[in-house]
């Protein structure tokens, strides 16, 4: 059986060299500590700067450590942080779905509410408004240019009736049934409207093309000059719509015969205010039967 190993230190050469040592630094610790205690007692100044030079030497290591400590702890709290961020970016995210919906919602709210104002204000310049309707369809791929009103016979909608929007003339009532009207827009070609340039009262006639525009042309006048931004309004021509309601405007130069812009564009109407024509046509004459004639006096007869 081996032998139990002894575990004092007088057996061990590394454990004696280590005691040792460590009597040496308590012993060279203690007389420091005394030279120091002597110097800072007989000598102050002198232990000052020693105190200093051991401050300047110990001043980094602390500052070492102290980063070193301070990244340590850091960590659980950079942790903590990133799952509070994560979160409150996916709360954010949330918030910004849920205003973007709000704010969709106000802005289709104001634009309402600016259209129907104008159409309020329109309503209380015009004399005498049949009815405000919506246009629910309108043709945009044919040759012709038509709109349908959801209102009708029912609501004293009648042929021949301007159709105006916020903006500007729209078309003029075509054919009425009970609850629905055919509207014939003022970019068909078969629409012409009397109009007047703004600027100085030129007369002209605005054409449908078919194509969602209308022709300007210039009536009793040659080598007439149109320039952007020009607006040219009904006249009352007609006795159908009323004058000063804008119909288009001029986007480019153009002589004698210009493409214009419609400023009321259909397809961007939905409610259009149903108006009494300026001037109504007068009703049918009926016809009268002519009065009735006497019967004609028989021949006398010859005397005898």
């Amino acid at each position: 059986m081996a032998p139990a190993r002894d575990r004092r230190t007088g057996f061990s050469r590394r454990r004696q060299y280590s005691a040792f040592l460590g009597y040496v630094l308590a012993v060279a610790g203690t007389l420091v500590g005394i030279v120091l205690l002597v110097v800072s007692s007989f000598n102050p100044p002198a232990f000052a700067a020693l105190r200093m030079t051991a401050a300047s030497v110990v001043a980094p290591v602390a500052s070492v450590l102290d980063s070193a400590t301070r990244a340590v702890a850091s960590v659980p709290a950079a942790i903590g942080t990133w799952i509070d961020v994560h979160g409150e970016n996916a709360a954010l995210k949330a918030e910004v779905v849920r205003d973007r919906a709000l704010l969709t919602r106000a802005r289709i709210l104001a634009y309402d509410n600016r259209r129907l104002r104008a159409l309020l204000a329109i309503r209380d310049r015009s004399p005498a408004p049949v009815i405000t309707a919506r246009l629910v369809a309108s043709s945009a791929t044919s040759g012709r240019r038509f709109a349908l009103l959801n209102a009708g016979r029912l609501q004293d909608v009648r042929p021949g009736m301007p159709v105006r929007g916020p903006l500007g003339l729209v078309g003029r009532v075509l054919e009425s049934g009970p609850i629905a009207a055919r509207v014939l827009l003022i970019t068909d070609p078969e629409s012409l409207v009397p109009v007047r340039r703004t600027r100085d009262g030129l007369p002209a006639i605005a054409a449908g093309r078919g194509d969602g525009r209308v022709d300007i042309r210039s009536v009793n006048a040659t080598n007439v000059r149109f320039r952007p931004g020009e607006l040219f309004v009904t006249t009352g021509t007609g006795g159908i719509y009323p004058p000063g309601i804008p119909v288009a405007v001029i986007p480019a130069t153009g002589i004698d015969n210009v493409v214009a812009i419609p400023v009321a564009a259909p397809d961007a109407v939905d409610f259009a205010l149903v108006e009494q024509p300026f001037m109504p046509m007068p009703p049918p004459r009926r016809a009268v039967a002519p009065p009735p004639t006497a019967p004609p006096l028989p021949a006398s007869s010859p005397a005898p």
